[in-house]
């Protein structure tokens, strides 16, 4: 079919891009609502798990403080011990003495030796328990140092899970402020290049009242690509879809491979009810299989098969409530859609 026969000029319509720039700043907003939602939650995890492990941490703190002060308790006791030890010591030092200066003098008689003898035994048996009391001690003391150490690395492990905390919080904001300056420039991008495309598609197919645009969607009428009932491609329609074949080549010529892109065909019918006699059981049988095959010809004439998405909606979201025979034809139609992948 010659496009270029028979075209007429009509002044320029606003419209369409005005359309566009409000859906691409809804779509930015809604965006950055994700991007800002995604990173509160990785925040809260981040923190969450930060909070945990500082309890776990106070609860050894506790523990260990509880464990000092028992050990404290105990030294006490064993300090009041050893001084107890140390008096009934120096008692029996000065008895000793005693006996000696007596028995020196020749006062002393038989018996008292005796006793003298075994009061010496006696302070031999309360030094040796004396000198374990020291080793006990000892051991206390060398067991509280070991706990101090251990209390102030549990301080410095606190204080270093804290600065990574604080540092992890600031690169987390860092890289979503970063992330969403980046997606805002590719979805712009991506913006122009939908925005040129249309408008190349229009130069080519040429004013016609049954292939228009949408918002941010090119529609062809059903009427345009299939016959009635049907979703084989129909000689005029292969005509329509090789001059979008040719500029969906094109696109994929100028857009950056690092901008993830889809050109997305939607089927859609209208309200009427199949027969359910025929090749299709129901209208989302028909609207899936003709955007499969408007998706089959393109890869057929070239475009790659990863740039292109099909997806059937039945008669359930149509651009036009009436009932009459013009309203029921525009709901039937094929929905382009350039988009993110």
């Amino acid at each position: 079919m010659a496009l270029s026969r028979n075209r007429r000029y009509e002044p320029v319509n606003y419209w369409p891009g005005f359309v566009d720039a409000l859906s691409t700043m809804l779509l930015v907003i809604i965006f950055l609502l994700s991007v800002f939602m995604l990173a509160q939650f990785f925040l809260s995890r981040e923190v969450t798990g930060k909070d945990e492990a500082l309890a776990r941490l106070n609860r050894q703190i506790e523990e260990l403080t509880n464990l000092l002060a028992l050990e404290r308790t105990e030294k006490s006791a064993d300090q009041s011990k050893i001084a107890t030890l140390s008096a009934t010591l120096d008692s029996a030092e000065r008895e000793q003495k005693r006996l000696k200066d007596a028995a020196a003098a020749g006062a002393a008689s038989a018996g008292l030796a005796g006793r003298a003898a075994a009061t010496a035994s006696a302070l031999d048996a309360e030094k040796q328990i004396s000198a374990r009391a020291l080793a006990e001690v000892d051991v206390l003391n060398q067991q509280i140092a070991a706990l101090r150490k251990q209390l102030a690395a549990i301080e410095d492990a606190l204080s270093a899970s804290e600065a990574a905390n604080r540092e992890s919080q600031s690169k987390i904001a860092d890289l979503g402020q970063r992330l969403n300056v980046a997606l805002a420039q590719k979805v712009q991008e991506l913006n122009r290049y939908r925005s040129d495309f249309f408008v190349r598609l229009r130069q080519i197919l040429g004013s016609r009242p049954d292939i228009r645009v949408v918002g941010d969607r090119f529609v062809f009428e059903s009427s345009v690509l299939f016959d009635v009932g049907r979703a084989d491609i129909s000689p005029r329609g292969r005509q329509s879809l090789d001059s979008l074949a040719s500029a969906v080549l094109d696109l994929e010529r100028e857009i950056p491979p690092d901008i993830p892109w889809i050109l997305r065909v939607d089927g859609h019918t209208d309200a009427q009810p199949v027969t359910g006699s025929g090749q299709f059981k129901s209208n989302w049988e028909l609207s899936a299989a003709r955007a499969v095959a408007v998706v089959q010809y393109l890869v057929a004439r070239g475009v790659e098969a990863d740039r292109l998405a099909a997806a059937g909606f039945g008669q359930f979201q149509p651009i036009d409530t009436g009932t009459d025979d013009a309203s029921m034809a525009r709901n039937r139609r094929i929905e382009l859609k350039l988009t993110e992948r």
